[in-house]
């Protein structure tokens, strides 16, 4: 069994990486789908500023590793019985703690620049964010969540600048390499 797990700042192409996985049998686990479920649970409007309060908080009360100490029963699950795609690693500290019981995962980062992420976030169907929200979001995540460190020592990295047939090849060589 594999264990994938994708990194990148928001807008880098991890939705659509993880989706890609999917299409080749691997289980998902949304990460952010997590901090969703936690907004929706203190009953707050599902946007930026309110996911931003739910993920800090959450680490405030559980640490860097919280999004994954959360994740690591439905991660086990799936893992048992198939492949499983990660969508959304936020820090180093949830790498590390994936690493304490998945020491062979495999650590993919997509990397596309702010502007071209911006532009994505902008026209994208769901939650949309302004110029200014793209940016406050990566300082973010860079400055508060430790995001760089993952993608920093990731066993393979993307740059999805391209169209999606480019970017879906990249994905394609990656596969074919896990497989091995």
């Amino acid at each position: 069994m594999k264990l994938v797990v994708i990194v990148g700042m928001a807008g880098s192409g991890k939705s659509f990486a993880s989706n890609f996985f999917v299409s080749k049998g691997f289980e998902r686990v949304y990460f952010g789908g997590i901090v969703l479920e936690e907004t929706q649970k203190r009953g707050l409007e599902i946007r930026e500023q309110n996911e931003k309060i739910a993920r800090e908080d959450l680490r405030k009360q559980l640490g860097m590793g919280a999004i994954a100490i959360l994740a690591l029963p439905k991660i086990k699950k799936a893992f048992a019985a198939k492949n499983v795609v990660v969508d959304g690693l936020y820090s180093w500290a949830e790498l590390v703690t994936l690493k304490k019981d998945f020491p062979g995962l495999e650590l993919i980062a997509i990397f596309a620049s702010p502007k071209t992420r911006h532009e994505r976030l902008a026209e994208r169907n769901e939650r949309r964010l302004s110029a200014k929200e793209c940016t406050a979001r990566d300082k973010a995540e860079i400055e508060n969540l430790e995001k760089g460190g993952p993608i920093a020592m990731a066993d393979f990295i993307i740059i999805n600048e391209g169209t999606k047939k480019a970017f879906e090849k990249e994905l394609e060589k990656i596969l074919k390499k896990l497989k091995k």
